[in-house]
């Protein structure tokens, strides 16, 4: 909508327009404090003779989902409602209105606007949010810019957070019963122990785990001697806890699932394991494959003799091992339809169920129980399955290409960090794997990522099948010829792109023949 103002029937003065403000502040962008959005939309809305006549304001909330953000939830059903005394929504930008993953969401809550006569105006986006064919086209891309700024930034904080926790410190949540947080400074030198609730000071500060109360470590192994001496289940530990008035480190009955957590849970023996589940981009909980942890061992002080933590296990596996696939699976479809959805914490939290875990490991995945029972969640999680194949294909196409170039006579120097090539010290070349995605309208795509910070001379795209099981063709991108960092493809594509594809993998090694390698002496 392009603001523009008129003058009163007496010529006395502009007519004013009713306007609500809208502001949000994310934890990782406190540089748009709300604070320095109200000021950019009142110097806005005074320029163009806008009153603000209302504010809605969510301090600290995540933009990828409305979930948790009281004020725009509030906001929308204003509008609905009739009850809006405004014409206009205005709002900083388009991040600030939302980071969506779907960028139609973000356009759905504009368009609930629009549809009662309220129109949203970004006051500093360099566009007038008129409806024009343009307008349209610059703000879905920044849309889709928003939401994509989200993922890639998961990627790196991911990435992040797996280095520390290889190197031995502590990523987040609670320390656990019988455990404190110690707060240490670059150079591992103690800071003092932290308590609930507080955080480190200084960015270079890291967090590991040390010993907690002598009387809580006797507890904990108290609670191993009882399941390995006394062969109590995890629902009569918890019991016998309770009935001595011991309470978990949050101060609460013990359960049959915190008592779980701590007998499985390795960082009683000083192991620092992470990404045992995934709350990515706020989705739906998944707990992950043993092969997904990342794991640092002997990186803490350990509480638990290591004996009798592996015995411990053993028996947890031993009891699991009792029910046939078939078994475990009945109990998982009473379970759902009792409760009518399914997670890692109802299920441990189920007297008489077997644990997540033991689901996890008998059928490779939660979700794959799930699926066995017909449970569906609210989000297709397949791509776990496809990317964790991918990432064991990744390594083997880079080995078996290194080999063949060094077999042509190059030198090749693969990177162990990047699996980045550089042939005969003179270019780089980095493999990237598309999988196939879901048919839309009965085509099929392949949405290319790629790594932009390696920044190599030369890309080979490995598109794959169908299934996501074998290569189906290559693709060879030259730098110079490609700048953008995603590409998309179809089952058919431009002719320039045409002219840099390969039905296979020894085409591509015949046309490297005619690349000038220096010969290995």
């Amino acid at each position: 909508m392009s603001i523009s103002t008129s003058t009163t029937p007496d010529g006395e003065g502009p007519v004013t327009v009713r306007a609500a403000q809208y502001v949000r502040m994310s934890t990782d962008h406190q540089q748009y404090s709300t604070e320095n959005q109200r000021d950019a939309i009142r110097d806005y809305a005074k320029r163009r003779h806008i009153e603000i006549v209302r504010s809605y304001a969510d301090d600290g909330k995540s933009g990828l989902r409305i979930d948790g953000r009281e004020a725009l939830q509030q906001l929308i059903q204003d509008v609905q409602s009739g009850s809006a005394d405004f014409k206009l929504v205005l709002v900083y930008d388009i991040s600030r209105w939302g980071r969506f993953q779907d960028a139609d969401e973000s356009a759905y809550y504009e368009y609930v606007c629009r549809r009662a006569g309220i129109n949203v105006v970004y006051c500093a986006e360099q566009f007038e949010n008129d409806g024009s064919v343009s307008a349209t086209i610059i703000k879905n891309v920044k849309r889709a810019m928003a939401g994509e700024y989200s993922r890639e930034l998961s990627t790196k904080v991911f990435a992040g957070q797996c280095r520390l926790i290889e190197l031995g410190f502590r990523q987040g949540g609670p320390a656990g019963y019988g455990l404190r947080r110690m707060l240490v400074n670059q150079v591992g030198e103690s800071k003092g122990e932290l308590a609930r609730g507080e955080h480190k000071s200084h960015q270079t500060d890291r967090v590991i785990l040390v010993p907690g109360p002598p009387r809580e470590i006797r507890v904990v192994n108290q609670m191993f001697r009882w399941l390995i001496e006394a062969g109590l289940a995890e629902s009569d530990i918890a019991t016998k806890l309770n009935a001595l008035d011991i309470r978990t480190d949050f101060g609460r009955a013990w359960t049959r699932g915190t008592v779980h957590e701590v007998l499985t849970n390795e960082k009683y023996i000083g192991n620092n394991v992470y990404n045992r589940r995934s709350f990515k981009l706020k989705r739906i909980h998944v707990s992950n494959a043993p092969e997904m942890w990342i794991r640092k061992e002997a990186a803490f002080e350990s509480i638990v003799p290591h004996e009798v933590f592996a015995a411990a296990q053993e028996i947890i596996l031993a009891r699991a091992r009792r029910y046939s696939n078939d078994e475990l699976l009945e109990q998982l479809r009473t379970l759902y339809m009792r409760r009518g959805f399914l997670s890692g914490l109802i299920i441990n939290e189920t007297d008489g169920m077997p644990s997540s875990s033991v689901y996890a490991q008998r059928f490779g995945s939660l979700v794959r129980a799930y699926q066995a029972v017909g449970f569906m969640p609210d989000r297709d999680y397949r791509y776990i399955e496809i990317n964790r194949y991918l990432r064991r294909m990744h390594p083997q196409v880079v080995a078996e290409t290194q080999e063949r170039i060094i077999q042509l006579g190059a030198e090749v120097v693969r990177h162990k960090a990047t699996d980045l090539l550089t042939i005969d010290g003179e270019f780089t070349l980095s493999i990237v794997l598309a999988r196939c995605h879901v048919p839309v309208a009965g085509q099929y795509r392949w949405k290319v990522r790629f790594d932009t910070s390696l920044f190599p001379d030369i890309t080979v795209l490995v598109r794959l099948d169908y299934e996501n099981r074998a290569a189906l063709d290559y693709y060879v991108l030259p730098r110079l010829d490609f700048y953008a960092s995603k590409l998309s493809l179809t089952d058919k594509n431009a002719i320039e792109l045409d002219s840099y594809r390969f039905d296979s993998l020894e085409y591509l090694y015949s046309l490297t023949e005619r690349v000038p390698f220096r010969r290995a002496a």
